[in-house]
């Protein structure tokens, strides 16, 4: 089933051509779009709407819109962190310039919401509601993602709503949309959406454990990244919170160090996450988010085998190491 409706979404996807001319304004927006990815979130569009209704087909152009933001969130995040690669190319920014990426996503956040267009009546109006909603979360969070850098104290909870604006929502926006698309009754949208966002902040804090401790084989990118950048993920949160005398002074030195071997911060920054036990503290905080996903799925009013068909995706996404 999942290589089937994967089938579908790339067809989609390599059909639609978004617009012609200029030509510069519109290839990095295919270029992105090609570059292929986990398609997660428009597949969780259609597993969704497959709990209610089989004629998944008709729903395949709005599913690509969800992927279609998704990549726009991409194509300006990536503006901002000045990255240079985007899965193992080159990023719309470096390969054209700042400027045509900043305009080629712009145009491809309106190409979502022609994707949406065809949609009729009540059903279009509840569409843009509920994507309006989770557009501004995202953008919302990737403030404060940017201002968490220079804060000098981030909470737990300021942290946790971070990663379900910019992160999460979009996951519940995806299931959601299925359920709306389907006539789905309201609760099961609502609980749809909530397993979406609970599963998205477990990926999120999954990701952060994983960028310190996850086998380096298995990984695909640097492990240890978020030390070396001191970005305030999940575990330094944890780590600031609950060490003291010794501890915190070496953790604050190592955080505050201009010059130092990569390798060497890595490994002293995780020794201190070791003595507070802070990966059994993430993995617990992991398991609760997953849980509380997971139990909203019991709410559902829908068909049984196809509720397993998302629960085992969901579950191999979980499984994952990179």
């Amino acid at each position: 089933m999942i290589e089937a409706y994967s089938k579908l979404i790339e067809q989609k996807i390599k059909t639609h051509k978004f617009g012609k001319q200029p030509a510069s304004l519109y290839e990095p927006i295919r270029y992105l779009m090609g570059l292929g990815g986990k398609r997660m979130r428009p597949l969780l569009t259609l597993l969704s709407y497959s709990l209610y209704k089989d004629n998944v087909e008709e729903v395949v152009p709005y599913a690509s819109a969800v992927e279609a933001f998704h990549n726009f969130t991409l194509m300006h995040d990536d503006i901002m962190d000045k990255a240079p690669l985007r899965r193992g190319k080159a990023t719309v920014h470096e390969k054209w310039n700042v400027n045509t990426a900043i305009l080629s996503g712009d145009v491809m956040l309106v190409k979502v919401y022609e994707m949406f267009s065809s949609l009729e009546g009540d059903k279009l109006k509840k569409v843009l509601k509920a994507f309006n909603e989770c557009a501004a979360e995202v953008c919302e969070g990737q403030q404060w993602d940017m201002e968490f850098e220079t804060m000098n104290a981030v909470k737990e909870a300021q942290y946790i709503e971070m990663i379900r604006q910019k992160t999460a929502v979009l996951l519940g926006f995806s299931l959601e949309l299925g359920a709306i698309l389907a006539d789905a009754p309201i609760a099961d949208q609502q609980a749809l959406k909530n397993f979406g966002i609970n599963i998205g902040i477990g990926f999120q804090l999954k990701d952060d454990l994983l960028d310190a401790y996850a086998d380096p084989k298995k990984f695909g990118k640097q492990v240890g990244g978020d030390i070396i950048a001191n970005k305030k993920t999940y575990l330094l949160i944890k780590a600031l919170e609950k060490a003291k005398g010794k501890q915190k002074k070496d953790l604050t030195s190592l955080l505050n160090a201009k010059k130092f071997n990569k390798q060497a911060k890595v490994k002293a920054v995780k020794a201190i996450y070791d003595s507070l036990h802070i990966q059994e503290l993430t993995e617990r905080k992991v398991n609760q988010f997953f849980k509380q996903g997971f139990d909203s799925l019991n709410l559902l009013h829908a068909n049984a085998a196809q509720k397993q068909s998302l629960i085992l995706f969901t579950q191999e996404l979980i499984a994952r190491q990179s």
